[in-house]
């Protein structure tokens, strides 16, 4: 192996680059300055998303451990798409007084977990897998904690790391019942060894319930709302968006191959974790206020759907569970987007709060419409192309009965994602939301979030594009 052979690390090398330079332009610029690093830094990640777009080389490296290919490049480029929206999103956040002395450290940490993604993605055994998601977990409870000066953040991180420890802990111990099984560590040796045994399915049911904690699937769901709640909006995203995207990627990978010759087991486990994640996160949701908890259980629902995807086993079900989370990257971010800008011009996070908006800030109010559209799978916007073909995957698999459950589900959905929709256009409100002006970086990262649940959608050659890259890998 050669030094050239690196370059097909080449999203990792670019996020491990890009965090060392922000790490030297702190040391670089002074007290006073501090503010400098945030347009420096986004625009430097901008750079590194633009170049994860461009075609390179494909392989394996390590004897196998790290693995680079069409399908892994897209879904890294969807991840660095939803990061590059988040730190727009949080940019006037981290302008804040408060907030500025440690911008740098925001930055870092988060190309540090989006580092740890890459690379779990990649994995092409289970070592590889542990390590990036641990790199991907542990500085997320930094960030969750990140606002030092509110208890409900600092809860948020102890929240965060327990869970995740125990998480990681059950995952671990589920792997080693594989490799004690199989006795490798390699996903292309652990296929040609994997079976219906009783080990192996021990191991199996220990491998889904830790990654259903990163996932928040039920029951393993009970940390998120707490979490999202008291993290600061623009982590919440992150957590919502970026860190289950990538869970579920790799959690697909691996179901897709590694445990293929066990499918006919652990569909009859994603089944009932699929009616289970839709319909107890849809009966929560209807009873919430607080929007950062209202989306938690939305986006546990949402988890319920990709699910479907999953189930689909083939090169249809990979396409669908891809081309989900790239719509819901925009659609859910769109939505979170709203409430970071109202939030921080008025410190309004309940969905009561929201009464009257529409006659201060109507922009800001069809956006939001807009983006809980998509997120109920309402026509024309994108998200109603990614349900369908994810119940398209599922109803080609056979599995009719799940399909009737998830269109009941949605229609649950719709409801309490209307009730939202009420607030802002027919509520009144004699004391509304102040009329307000979210900074440029905000707007940009709003119109990335509109432009891409109307561009994604309508854009067919974008599936097409996923469906043959995931046949060629999966059928």
């Amino acid at each position: 192996m050669d030094f050239g052979q690196f370059i097909l690390m080449r999203h990792e090398l670019l996020l491990i680059l890009a965090a060392v330079i922000v790490l030297i332009a702190e040391l670089a610029v002074s007290e006073s300055s501090k503010a400098r690093i945030i347009p420096f830094a986004l625009g430097l990640f901008a750079l590194v998303t633009i170049a994860g777009f461009i075609p390179g080389e494909t392989g394996t490296l390590f004897g196998g451990s790290y693995q680079s290919n069409e399908l892994t490049t897209m879904m890294k480029n969807v991840l660095n798409m939803g990061v590059l929206i988040i730190f727009l999103q949080s940019e006037s956040w981290l302008k804040k007084p408060e907030n500025v002395d440690k911008a740098s450290e925001y930055f870092v940490l988060t190309l540090a977990t989006l580092v740890g993604m890459n690379y779990m993605i990649s994995a092409g055994d289970f070592l590889i897998f542990y390590v990036g998601l641990e790199t991907a977990t542990i500085p997320i409870a930094g960030l969750a904690a990140f606002d030092k000066l509110k208890s409900r953040s600092a809860e948020a991180g102890i929240k965060l790391i327990l869970s995740s420890a125990l998480s990681s802990g059950i995952l671990l111990f589920g792997l080693s019942m594989i490799y004690g099984a199989t006795g490798s560590i390699y996903f292309a040796d652990v296929l040609k060894n994997v079976s219906a045994t009783p080990l192996i399915i021990m191991g199996f049911i220990f491998f889904v319930a830790g990654m259903g904690f990163k996932i928040s699937l039920v029951p393993f769901h009970f940390w998120t709302a707490d979490v999202y709640e008291g993290a600061p909006i623009g982590v919440t995203s992150y957590l919502s968006v970026v860190s289950k995207g990538a869970a579920v990627f790799i959690f697909t990978i691996v179901l897709f191959t590694v445990f293929r010759p066990i499918m006919e087991q652990w569909q009859h486990l994603i089944y009932t974790l699929a009616v289970m994640t839709m319909t107890l996160a849809n009966l929560f949701a209807l009873r919430q206020d607080n929007l950062k908890r209202f989306l938690a259980f939305s986006s546990i629902a949402q988890a319920g759907f990709i699910l479907l995807g999953i189930l689909g086993a083939n090169g249809m079900g990979m396409a669908s569970v891809v081309y989900f989370v790239l719509v819901y990257v925009f659609t859910n971010l769109g939505a979170f987007g709203v409430v970071a800008a109202v939030s921080a011009a008025s410190g309004v996070e309940t969905i009561s709060g929201y009464n009257g908006l529409y006659k201060t800030n109507p922009k800001l109010s069809l956006l939001m419409t807009l983006s809980l559209f998509s997120l109920a799978g309402i026509p024309p916007v994108a998200g109603f192309f990614g349900k369908f073909f994810l119940f398209t995957s599922a109803a080609g698999s056979g599995y009719f009965i799940l399909v009737l459950i998830a269109v009941l589900n949605a229609t649950i959905s719709l409801y309490y994602y209307l009730r939202v929709v009420k607030a802002m256009f027919i509520d009144a409100n004699e004391d509304p939301a102040p009329t307000f002006r979210s900074s440029n970086a905000m707007r940009l990262g709003l119109i990335m979030c509109l432009a891409g649940m109307f561009i994604i959608g309508f854009a067919s050659t974008i599936f097409d594009y996923l469906r043959n890259i995931s046949d060629v890998l999966f059928n």
